[in-house]
């Protein structure tokens, strides 16, 4: 379908599905069998100028916005999820300090990111602080010029890869959320550790890792915005960065698809390809809707964003959801089409399946962005907003 991108925005696309055909889909399966972090594809990447795409020309970038981090994310991610998120992790970590940051934070970071000679993380779940957010203990407190922080940090993507880690901690744990500040902490700082990889059922490829906090001395001046406005950079962060997760979901359910669909016209049954049974004929059917109906809730939700809108976080909620639970339905149906082939490693449609179930669960589990749904809607409707 055309989505009327401009002649920008469908250079960036194309030449991102031209590196995951190229360099991601022939290594997408020994990644994900050994799980380690694919630093060769980081390489394309930067040399292709991708990690710049929504870091403001100012500072090195190309300028674009949340639409092209997803046309971006969506096409690696059809060459592999996991891989996808050395891209996808960076940019969560560098949102805040792209609408948070103060000048001097702006020209220090954001540059070298945007070379793709730095990796940036994102860091506020802990092991009792995953959907409530609010229960982090990680503190941060002052001490002169510097903050002192202590604390671990749970399933952090790109931990221990990143060079650059935008941290939520409490400044203040009298206050609550509302005692909690943001930080920018880089990699070589005293104190700061990192815990064992994890072994995960998908996204494999990707590094999540505890980052740990032993008496880290920030300086002052890596405060993003000011104390107290913690979970304010993580909620806008959220907003900006869910079409992302959407997106990455979107990826994987057209993988699937296109697996499901030249399977299905090349293997035969009775004497017929599979495609001529209409039973397969509706399922392919129903994953093109699912996929399709995905991609345009992304795109709108991520130009809606761009626009300037200053209520977004429904629109990023229902585009997050929506192409999330699709990605699900639509990669357990290419395994059916496959068949028993489909639940053998040799085959890809597999790690599509273990890749797209991750999207159902972070960045706020498809659960919780239903409550911030609800909460708008009632919202709305309590100030006669029928629209």
């Amino acid at each position: 379908m055309d989505y009327l991108l401009t002649e920008d925005q469908r250079m960036i696309r194309d030449l991102c599905r031209q590196i995951a055909e190229e360099k991601i889909k022939p290594v997408a399966a020994k990644y994900d069998e050994s799980a380690e972090f694919a630093w060769d594809i980081v390489q394309v990447l930067a040399e292709a100028d991708i990690f710049g795409v929504s870091i403001p020309v100012e500072y090195g970038g190309m300028g674009g916005g949340v639409l092209e981090t997803a046309l971006v994310t969506e096409a690696l991610s059809w060459g592999c999820g996991g891989i996808a998120l050395a891209f996808g992790g960076t940019g969560l970590g560098t949102y805040p300090i792209v609408l948070f940051g103060n000048e001097e934070q702006k020209q220090r970071y954001l540059p070298p990111i945007a070379r793709g000679e730095t990796l940036a993380a994102f860091a506020i779940t802990e092991a009792d602080a995953g959907s409530d957010a609010a229960r982090i203990r990680t503190t941060a407190i002052k001490h002169g010029d510097h903050y002192v922080l202590n604390g671990t940090k749970q399933w952090i993507t790109n931990g221990g890869e990143a060079e650059v880690y935008t941290v939520i901690a409490l400044t203040d744990k009298g206050k609550g959320a509302r005692g909690a500040s943001a930080f920018i902490v880089e990699k070589n700082t005293p104190g700061l550790a990192f815990g064992k990889k994890e072994n995960k059922l998908g996204i494999r490829s990707s590094a999540t890792r505890e980052v740990i906090f032993e008496d880290a001395r920030i300086p002052e001046a890596n405060l993003l915005a000011r104390e107290g406005m913690g979970f304010i950079v993580a909620l806008k962060t959220f907003d900006h960065a869910r079409p992302g997760v959407a997106a990455q979901a979107v990826g994987i359910a057209q993988r699937a698809l296109d697996e499901a669909t030249h399977y299905a016209r090349i293997r035969k049954q009775f004497g017929h390809p599979i495609s001529s049974f209409q039973g397969i004929q509706f399922m392919l059917a129903d994953m093109a809707i699912a996929v399709e109906a995905s991609r345009a809730l992304v795109y709108s939700a991520a130009r809606m964003i761009d626009s300037g809108a200053k209520d977004i976080a429904k629109a990023s909620a229902i585009c997050k959801t929506f192409a999330s639970d699709a990605c699900m339905k639509v990669t357990v149906d290419a395994v059916q089409i496959f068949g028993g082939y489909g639940y053998m490693k040799e085959y890809p449609v597999e790690k599509l399946l273990r890749d797209a179930k991750i999207t159902q669960i972070y960045e706020g589990s498809n659960e919780i962005q239903r409550n911030v749904i609800a909460a708008q809607l009632l919202k709305e409707s309590a100030k006669g907003n029928w629209a």
